[in-house]
């Protein structure tokens, strides 16, 4: 399903909203800048004609990282595509989705989750992913708050609504990028927000996908969209840490970590 619960991070607590998963707004094309993001493509097409319905990345070359809510209740497959455009006819690969175990879908803790394919996908390098406590010695040494990141995805274009209408949602299956602002770091959390000019956002679709430390060069993947403050997605972005000890946890049983 593209629609997927999102929820909002309020005075440390966790509470669901009713708003979905999340996309790239007011970004651009991301073209080969960051081939190692990819998207979840869905068995059958959307009523408006396109596939892709979550984003994640390739950490190792036969491991994908994406978001645990991304899948279905006792799912065992997911299909990615690395096209920078996904059409029918895009190669693919079929892995096994193995979410945390941790996570329980009533709130977002541990949400997180592995495609773990049978052969390495072939010529793309895997994103860098960050050492133990990265965040929090940058914080320490007051440079964090100075620093911008990238977030990537396949979701939606920057929503529309209309006077007495819900917001539409556009999608292009296509990857794209933005610049972002630091606002929060705790313990499990990394909050980002439009603070600068020229800032975007993620929203609807981009849920699993990466947030680069850094600018649009960087593929150091520090930390996974999960969700967002408004259903504009033009607010707060919520993107789960992972270089906390309780993420290594889980990543450390698929990948060597630095």
């Amino acid at each position: 399903m593209r629609y997927v619960p999102f929820a909002l991070i309020v005075a440390g607590a966790l509470v669901c909203t009713a708003t979905p998963a999340a996309a790239i707004t007011n970004g651009t094309a991301d073209g080969d800048a960051h081939p190692e993001v990819g998207a979840l493509v869905a068995k059958s097409r959307y009523s408006d004609g396109t596939w892709t319905y979550c984003t994640g990345t390739l950490v190792s070359p036969t491991v994908f990282l994406t978001a645990a809510h991304c899948g279905a209740r006792g799912q065992k497959k997911a299909q990615v595509s690395f096209a920078s455009q996904y059409e029918p006819g895009s190669t693919t690969y079929t892995g096994r989705f193995v979410p945390d175990p941790r996570y329980t879908g009533k709130s977002e803790l541990h949400d997180m989750a592995v495609v773990i394919f049978g052969k390495p996908v072939p010529g793309i390098q895997p994103a860098q992913l960050p050492s133990a406590g990265l965040l929090d010695r940058l914080k320490e040494e007051e440079k964090l708050k100075t620093l911008k990141f990238t977030p990537v995805g396949y979701g939606s274009l920057s929503p529309t609504k209309k006077k007495g209408h819900d917001q539409a949602y556009h999608y292009t299956d296509t990857r794209r990028r933005v610049s972002i602002s630091f606002k929060k770091l705790s313990h499990r959390w990394l909050d980002l927000s439009l603070t600068a000019k020229g800032d975007g956002s993620t929203c609807f679709g981009d849920s699993g996908g990466p947030n680069f430390l850094g600018g649009p060069d960087s593929h150091l993947l520090v930390a996974t969209t999960i969700s967002g403050a408004d259903d504009a997605c033009k607010a707060t972005n919520y993107d789960y840490r992972l270089d906390t000890p309780t993420a290594r946890r889980f990543l450390g049983k698929y990948v060597t970590l630095p």
